[in-house]
């Protein structure tokens, strides 16, 4: 669901107790090469846009040659701990420090001396770099989704990396207990927690830095004082940092502070509009630095005295903001460009003129954004394919649409011939989450996989005695983009037909259901809209299963794949099969003692020649589903030339009509190869049963049939054909689940081929006709 606004009136009015520190003056004299990051002033259209007077851009995309701000704070709470271990003037240099931590750990603790810390990238790159300046080990614990050249770029810092089963908050677990265990091991980390918050308490005075050039800069701009900072937050510490320095009784100027998160783990604005301290679950998010589940206990009480407002935005919204960013000149990865997406969400446009009023901005108004991050972090700390970037959420154009879900790869990887191409579903689920989220629907992320989900996003119903639920299922996934002539991401449009991988299966499709189901939510129907954007259709149908293991059902679905704009009522099925066939291995000069694998398969590739040959020549199906067939799809066998080979391995895939099933199946080819083992001399072979997937069917005489029906001939001024497909599809998991099934979508050519494309008019019109048998079904 959408995160609730908040706000706090009595923000600006409350003050701190910090007291003045010496942090800027450390990082100046300490830090070789130390020097302030940029302040950059957007162009008028962006402030125009948000009704204020002038947008600025504070840029940590390279602060000491790291890719964020995070070295400030690492930096000043490893100098500060090294002077309290010594007894020491925060005033030593950075050479006196090193040469007495060496003398003295020499002495005293042979040496013990490791710095801890866990990351979801920047702040562990962070701390493993001034530990490395500092003559310190350090160990860096990351959770198991950060990326391995993430892992790689903070190993060339000089730390070891521990990879933790889990997400953020079991990385802090694992690093915590790590320093309970080892003799000289010091936590150094941002988030306070019970027993914890000295060493927090110093890494937020040092973020603090940030805040004291950034004043300083807009004196030189002629821009204070300034009315809103808005801020990531992630565990909170960084807006802690921004509450100190701005709340604190001294401060010169009180602006307005917003906090942005991602709407994957609003940590922060869920505990702020409960009024206490909340852990939320979180889920995948490219905004990976602010992918916290519980807010920092020492950030905690500041944030929720002296923050005047929180929102979230979703991937997709940060994504456009980051594009635009670097058409700007400005170097900001994902948690950096949320502050752009947040004042979007938040200022943009007349809906948001009561909220530009409390927060006390006008045409006048001063707003600074704080890009935390550079497009480094993005590449190297998600992992994620960034193909989608710019692509935006707000389209409702079912063409555009599928222009946008044609940018996104999505290539299942169980079919893929090299891993660049096999991306998964991950990026396009993220956008579909984001799309149907900003249109209010209730959405729920499935991923028993890792990097292969699917969405699942409602709509519900107003209710009332007949009401019925439809379900629009759709799958995310494609074949392999390595076999596509021509750029398989394009989504262009030449001549009326739109082209790239999955443009017809089924991107067009799963555009046409999305604009349909959003139309029909604002229809405020009694039956439910669910839309289940499935993986694995291409493969093993995993992201079906799961929905409906996860127990979603509605009383009618239909799945948009390709159908050239007529209902299909029904398909075939199939079963997988391999059969090895077993040789001897031998060395070729010696035939009497090697029995050949290969040679001996032929036998059983003749009989399933002959079985196909049966088939197509047999009764045809009752239930007019035509007739089965059986192909051998791939062969495996052999080592070398010069080799016997001990095993030729054939995989099998049997067509099945109605009576025909899994046993059948089997019990044919065990006919075939019992046949072979008693005529042909030396052959042996072993039989696995692979996939099963029954045939479908649904009666002409249903109402979801009947509906469809009619609607269609309705809206494409035609009757519309019916027919029966070629092809496997979910329906059968639908209709096995007791949720009866049809299948209809759009026009055009080249499924799995060369070159794919869908016809223009054709997703419009199936858009259309899904819109009309929504209203129609479920009102």
């Amino acid at each position: 669901m959408p995160v609730p606004w908040y706000f706090n009136i009595d923000a600006r009015k409350w003050r701190c107790t910090t007291q003045t520190t010496i942090v800027r003056q450390f990082h100046q004299r300490c830090l070789p090469g130390f020097k302030p990051t940029r302040l950059v002033l957007l162009p008028a259209s962006i402030s125009h846009d948000l009704g204020v007077g002038r947008v600025y851009v504070k840029e940590e995309s390279d602060r000491l040659g790291l890719p964020s701000f995070k070295i400030l704070g690492a930096a000043w709470a490893i100098f500060r701990l090294l002077c309290d271990r010594y007894g020491l003037d925060v005033t030593v240099s950075t050479f006196d420090l090193i040469t007495f931590h060496a003398q003295k750990e020499s002495d005293r603790l042979g040496n013990k001396l490791e710095v801890i810390a866990a990351t979801d990238g920047n702040h562990g790159r962070a701390v493993a770099k001034i530990a490395g300046l500092l003559g310190l080990p350090s160990r860096i614990f990351v959770p198991s989704h950060v990326s391995e050249a993430s892992q790689i770029k903070i190993r060339n810092e000089g730390a070891t990396v521990v990879v933790v089963e889990g997400d953020y908050d079991a990385s802090i677990s694992a690093a915590f207990r790590e320093c309970a265990e080892r003799e000289g091991a010091i936590l150094i980390q941002d988030c306070a927690f019970d027993g914890y918050d000295i060493i927090p308490s110093w890494i937020v005075d040092g973020y603090t830095t940030l805040f004291s050039e950034t004043d300083e800069q807009l004196l030189v701009h002629q821009a204070c004082p300034v009315d809103l900072i808005i801020l990531p937050a992630g565990v909170g510490s960084f807006a802690h940092s921004a509450v100190r320095h701005y709340r604190k009784a001294d401060c010169v100027s009180s602006p307005a502070l917003l906090v942005v998160e991602p709407d994957a783990a609003p940590c922060i604005n869920t505990s702020l509009v409960a009024g206490k301290l909340l852990s939320v679950p979180t889920s995948q998010t490219i905004m990976a630095g602010l992918n916290c589940g519980t807010p920092s206990t020492l950030a905690w009480p500041d944030l929720l005295a002296g923050v005047d407002a929180s929102t979230a935005v979703t991937d997709e919204e940060t994504l456009q903001a980051m594009s635009n960013l670097h058409n700007m000149g400005v170097d900001s990865g994902p948690c950096g460009a949320a502050t752009l997406a947040a004042a979007r969400e938040v200022l943009g446009g007349d809906v948001n003129v009561e909220k530009r009023k409390q927060l006390g901005l006008d045409e006048t108004s001063t707003v600074v954004l704080i890009s935390t991050e550079g497009v480094e972090t993005h590449r190297f700390e998600t992992g994620l394919d960034s193909s989608n970037e710019g692509e935006s959420i707000h389209i409702s154009d079912p063409v555009a649409l599928t222009q946008a879900l044609g940018r996104i790869a999505s290539a299942n990887p169980e079919l893929s011939l090299d891993s660049e191409h096999g991306t998964g579903e991950a990026s396009i689920a993220a956008y579909i989450s984001s799309w149907l989220k900003h249109r209010g629907f209730e959405v729920h992320r499935l991923e028993r996989r890792k990097g292969r989900p699917s969405i699942v996003g409602v709509s519900k119903g107003i209710g009332g005695e007949g009401a019925r639920s439809l379900m629009f299922n759709g799958h995310i996934d494609t074949v392999t983009l390595s076999s596509y002539d021509g750029d398989p991401l394009s989504g262009k449009i030449v001549d009326g037909r739109l082209y790239g991988r999955g443009a017809f299966d089924m991107k067009g499709g799963v555009g046409a259901l999305l604009v349909a189901a959003a139309n029909a939510k604002e229809a405020q129907l009694r039956g439910d809209i669910i839309v289940a954007c499935v993986a694995d259709e291409e493969y093993a149908s995993a992201g079906t299963a799961e929905v409906l293991e996860a127990g979603w059902r509605a009383d009618g679905a239909i799945v948009p794949e390709p159908t050239e704009l007529q209902i299909l009522l029904a398909h075939k099925g199939f079963v997988w099969a391999e059969v090895d066939v077993i040789g001897v291995a031998a060395h070729g000069s010696r035939p009497d003692l090697g029995v050949d694998a290969i040679t001996k398969a032929g036998h059983f590739l003749v009989e399933i020649d002959h079985y196909a040959e049966r088939l197509a020549s047999g009764p045809t199906s009752p239930g007019g589903l035509g007739r089965g067939s059986v192909h051998a799809s791939l062969i495996k066998g052999g080592e070398e030339p010069s080799s016997y080979p001990a095993k030729c391995t054939i995989v099998i895939e049997r067509r099945i009509v109605d009576g025909e099933t899994f046993d059948t199946v089997q019990a044919e080819l065990e006919t075939i190869l019992q046949h072979l083992h008693e005529t042909v001399p030396s052959f042996k072979s072993d039989l696995r049963m692979g996939m099963y997937r029954q045939p479908f069917k649904i009666s002409e005489d249903h109402p979801l049939v009947r509906t469809t029906v009619r609607c269609a001939s309705e809206v494409l001024g035609h009757d519309v054909k019916r027919g029966i497909g070629l092809y496997w599809t979910d329906c059968a998991l639908l209709d096995s689940a007791g949720i009866p099934a049809l299948l209809f979508g759009v026009d055009g050519a080249g499924a799995h081929a060369a070159t794919e494309y869908a016809d223009v008019e054709s997703i419009r019109r199936a858009s259309q006709v899904l819109t009309a048998v929504a209203m129609d079904y479920c009102k």
